[in-house]
């Protein structure tokens, strides 16, 4: 299944990104909020899919957030819900890698709803003074699969955005 394309990312914060200590963007107290549009393919059709999220900065480098999308345009519906949990190595340069995980819950219209579980890796780099762009991979496993209903119980895909602190 083809997922998300592109995904803005803004980090609304009360502090410049110079003030906001060691961990910079990704630094403790941060939050970042993101809106998501794009594309996804999933039973034979194509989805436009919008959503939103937040991840907030434990500690430097370790965020923790919630997203949610929706899945339209085609049948049948699809709605997502995942916490997740994010480690990005911040102190690295000129690229900042980052690994996370994620446990989501996804229904669908007519079908029972079904869990997975993934992990994502990858790296952002600057895209200028207050903006990052990320690309990485996602790996999901989906659980209690049935290949009878669903055409595969794992997928890969690409994982890609843009992060802006202002």
């Amino acid at each position: 299944m083809c997922r998300l394309l592109f995904t803005i990312m803004l980090a609304l914060t009360a502090v410049p990104v110079s003030a906001a200590g060691v961990g910079g963007m990704f630094g403790h107290g941060q939050t970042h909020f993101s809106l998501v549009a794009g594309n996804g393919y999933a039973f034979n059709d194509n989805y436009l899919v919008v959503g939103a999220g937040a991840t907030y900065y434990a500690l430097d480098g370790l965020g923790v957030g919630l997203s949610f999308e929706n899945w339209s345009g085609a049948d049948p519906g699809i709605t997502k819900y995942s916490p997740f949990v994010q480690y990005v190595f911040y102190r690295m340069s000129p690229v900042q890698p980052y690994l996370g995980g994620y446990y989501r819950h996804t229904t669908v219209s007519g079908l029972p709803s079904i869990d997975s579980v993934g992990a994502r890796a990858g790296i952002y780099f600057s895209a200028g003074t207050n903006a990052y762009v990320s690309i990485g991979m996602v790996y999901e496993s989906y659980m209690d699969c049935s290949t009878i209903v669903y055409s595969s119980c794992n997928s890969t895909y690409p994982d890609m955005g843009l992060t802006v602190a202002f």
